[in-house]
């Protein structure tokens, strides 16, 4: 579109904003019952009106808005949470605001004229060639965006190779980061997940105060588990079983909530439950669904955001995630020595404590807590690093980074 075009479409719409406004006035003299009705109707018209307007200008003289089309649903994870057009990132203040998101492949005449077409995993992985884009520009960047596991969803077969040039997923090497937490240290400095850390040492940490060392008496219970999918493809509910038998000869228990246990914990009552981690439990099972590399949910933030010790269960390298000696690893214990090691915690509570002293030196938090970890704001920010876009890449194997080994 030519700039006189746009400035003609700008002055049509203020021209209608005017007369709109005359018209409102004038009724403002008539007082009869429908009085509130007009005047609400007006008003919504009048900013709708110069919604479209203030559109318009933008369109006509913001010659550094990007444009996101998501060739996938829009109603799946995560793009249901972008938010159509500028909104989702003008509502989450995020430092970039000048990123258009749609789902309408004919919003210009040309797909080719996105800055950025991005693919849900779950379903990229699944569609035919013939499906996807046959065209693209050289200044485009294809995505591959999902928060799923690898192993779940891996891509059986070569399709994908040389197609993605950037990952917005779960993974500490993606372009773009779609996570579950932030480490921060002392400083409130974000140091990771990453692919290598650089822990203090447990015996480095300051140990805990005797006031914590009393919190942590209120403490009966064993472990706790809140799981909704009963056939993971981890077959992690199979290992609670057999946890839960070694545990009997210490008169110990998993407590088990949620459609794969006895017990309940309502979604409305989320705050409450987490309390309940914090106050009655030495442990919380952190058990992933499956094993993937680096895919780890916001089952560890449970714990570590409730005083509890994280027992693990994954594909990943906890290491990028925790510092050594703050967390219990089933998959590499087994049932047996797992359970004797949780026995040996709970009877003895300086011991227990010492699994704490991580929290005088990091701490943990959702990454939309801040705009600075915001993955949603990051989506827009990284469009607008020049250096990034201009730079040519491509996953030459993408089946390769992506797929846990011998998957398919």
């Amino acid at each position: 579109m030519s700039r006189n075009f746009h400035n003609m479409k700008t002055i049509f719409y203020v021209s209608i904003v005017a007369l709109l406004f005359f018209l409102y006035m004038a009724l403002r003299e008539f007082k009869n019952k429908n009085e509130n009705l007009v005047h609400v109707s007006l008003k919504e018209s009048i900013k709708n009106v110069m919604i479209k307007t203030a559109e318009a200008q933008n369109i006509g003289e913001n010659s550094k808005m990007k444009y996101i089309l998501q060739w996938t649903s829009p109603k799946s994870v995560p793009f249901v949470y972008m938010g159509v057009g500028q909104s989702g990132f003008i509502e989450g203040n995020c430092t970039f605001t000048n990123c258009f998101v749609t789902s309408d492949r004919n919003y210009f005449d040309d797909y080719t004229k996105f800055d950025l077409i991005a693919f849900n995993g779950p379903e990229v992985v699944r569609l035919s060639e013939h499906t996807l884009p046959q065209r693209r520009s050289l200044h485009q960047k294809f995505v591959f965006a999902t928060i799923e596991s690898s192993d779940n969803y891996p891509v059986c077969s070569n399709k994908l190779d040389n197609f993605f040039n950037w990952t917005w997923t779960y993974k500490v090497t993606s372009d773009a980061r779609w996570g579950y937490m932030v480490v921060r240290d002392s400083n409130n400095k974000v140091i990771g997940p990453n692919a290598e850390m650089h822990w203090m040492k447990k015996t480095e940490m300051a140990p805990v105060s005797e006031e914590f060392k009393e919190k942590l008496k209120t403490k009966t219970k064993a472990a706790a588990w809140f799981v909704s999918n009963c056939h993971s493809r981890s077959r992690r509910e199979k290992f609670v079983k057999m946890l839960e038998q070694r545990l009997e000869k210490y008169n110990l228990s998993v407590d088990v909530y949620g459609m794969c246990g006895t017990l309940k914990c309502p979604t409305n009552k989320q705050d409450e439950c987490t309390k309940m981690i914090e106050r009655d439990y030495y442990f919380y099972l952190s058990f992933e669904n499956s094993f993937a590399e680096d895919y780890v949910t916001e089952k560890l933030l449970y714990p570590l955001q409730n005083n509890a010790v994280p027992i693990v269960y994954g594909g990943a390298n906890y290491t990028r995630f925790m510092p050594d000696g703050i967390y219990l690893d089933a998959r590499e214990l087994g049932p047996e020595k797992l359970a004797e090691e949780m026995n040996k915690l709970i009877l003895n509570t300086d011991l227990y404590a010492d699994y704490f002293r991580w929290k005088n030196h990091y701490s943990y938090h959702t990454r939309g807590e801040s705009v600075e970890t915001d993955d949603y704001c990051r989506f827009c920010s990284i469009l607008n690093d020049e250096n990034l876009v201009k730079k040519v890449t491509t996953y030459q194997n993408f089946r390769q980074w992506w797929d846990p080994p011998n998957r398919c």
